[in-house]
């Protein structure tokens, strides 16, 4: 389930980069901060609902709250800054959040099973970790290759307006830019 989360962020987060690059609408403001209202009511509502509960469940009640909590404010988050920075940002916060939920529910064990769900829990927060960081370079490179194979076309078709002159020559390269946002 946090793979499918991470692939539905990453999704995300390249479909925003194509469509605009870094731009906070206030629409995003909005939902943001109506995003925010409603983790923290939901995380109020699941307290209320632990504090009726003892012990180690009392203690995993809660963390799967302060955890649902944190992953809508993140994703939030992430959508209303719409960029790169915050969408890897969102997905190492989630996924120490997730960490400290499976800690808690370690705790409910003893013996080597414990130790076990204690190098398990920590084992899934380095995957997450290292594929954010992975696909945040995996953007960027692909962003850097698209910008490079863009100044080389636009190299191309400056080259063919070349062979025009005067108001034909300005015109081509007045296409040649238009085309290619220089």
């Amino acid at each position: 389930m946090k793979n499918a989360l991470a692939q539905a962020l990453l999704g995300a987060a390249i479909a925003c980069f194509a469509i605009q690059a870094g731009a906070a609408t206030p629409e995003a403001k909005a939902a943001y901060v109506l995003a925010k209202d409603a983790a923290a009511a939901q995380y109020k509502a699941a307290r209320a609902r632990c504090d009726t509960i003892t012990g180690i469940p009392n203690a995993v009640c809660i963390a799967q709250a302060k955890a649902a909590r944190v992953r809508a404010v993140e994703e939030a988050h992430a959508y209303y800054k719409n960029t790169l920075k915050a969408y890897t940002a969102s997905r190492l916060r989630i996924a120490a959040a997730d960490y400290e939920l499976d800690k808690v529910k370690c705790a409910a064990l003893t013996g080597n099973d414990k130790d076990v769900c204690i190098k398990q829990a920590k084992a899934t927060l380095v995957a997450a970790r290292a594929d954010a960081t992975a696909d945040k370079k995996a953007i960027e490179a692909r962003s850097e290759a698209r910008d490079d194979k863009r100044t080389a076309e636009y190299k191309v078709a400056r080259e063919k307006c070349d062979a025009f002159a005067g108001a034909a020559k300005d015109s081509c390269v007045a296409a040649a830019k238009s085309q290619y946002g220089r």
